[in-house]
């Protein structure tokens, strides 16, 4: 079987016959993988906990008929060392995991830009010098408008006439001026939506100088804005304190 070379985050695992798991990879260069880590269950595998969720590791695998197939595994980071014991940040990742595998949804198509920004967003998690519902949401809002669904904070999503508007509909892209304007638009707080375009370019000081009620709304609009383009929620922002 061909063998191939990659880095990659583990984004979940499920278990396999006795002691086998399938383990669902966000790689550098070929983007979704799911691949069948041999005997990881047992307490003599040679991969040890690096193929848990949230590990950076560097692989090579062999290309399989329906699954890939680990055949080695070293650590580059084990992420979950540095989220396992703080709920809030643990949570926060999770969503980050899930996020990616759903935006990613091609097996083997090149996901660099994705893949990049999983682990940024994860290092950033880890770090800890920033609050994680914060890191989410700017990780939610750049990992969208990677996949295609970028949101627009400042000219109308749908006219395209510069702003500021008032409205805010996640089925029409954006913000929407008042003659765009369609039914169950919501009306965000100006501070808001300005909280928004920072979580979405990275502007850090302005994030970090916000009203908590302004944070809050942000991050309720955020989590709409993705719950329409996925389609259905994330089941573990569910869990994640807001």
């Amino acid at each position: 079987m061909p063998l191939y070379r990659d880095e990659a985050v583990v984004l979940r695992t499920h278990k396999l016959g006795e002691a086998d798991r399938i383990i669902t990879l966000l790689t550098r260069h070929h983007g979704r993988v799911r691949a069948v880590a041999k005997g990881v269950r047992r307490t003599t595998s040679k991969f040890g906990s690096r193929l848990e969720p949230f590990t950076y590791v560097d692989l090579q695998l062999a290309e399989g008929r329906t699954f890939d197939i680990v055949t080695q595994a070293e650590t580059r980071f084990p992420f979950s060392s540095g989220l396992g014991n703080d709920y809030e940040r643990y949570t926060a990742g999770t969503a980050m995991l899930e996020t990616a595998d759903r935006l990613v949804p091609e097996e083997k198509q090149a996901s660099v830009q994705q893949f990049l920004l999983l682990v940024g967003g994860l290092r950033a998690m880890v770090e800890g010098t920033r609050r994680p519902g914060q890191v989410l949401d700017s990780y939610l809002l750049r990992s969208l408008a990677v996949a295609g669904y970028a949101p627009s904070f400042d000219l109308c999503a749908h006219c395209g006439r510069e702003g500021p508007h008032r409205w805010f509909n996640p089925s029409m892209g954006g913000l929407l001026c008042t003659t765009c304007r369609v039914p169950g638009s919501l009306a965000p707080a100006p501070e808001t939506v300005t909280v928004l375009g920072a979580l979405l370019a990275g502007d850090w000081e302005t994030v970090e100088a916000a009203d908590p009620r302004h944070l809050g709304e942000a991050s309720t609009l955020v989590a709409a804005f993705l719950t329409w383009h996925l389609e259905r929620s994330l089941r573990s922002l569910e869990h994640v304190e807001r």
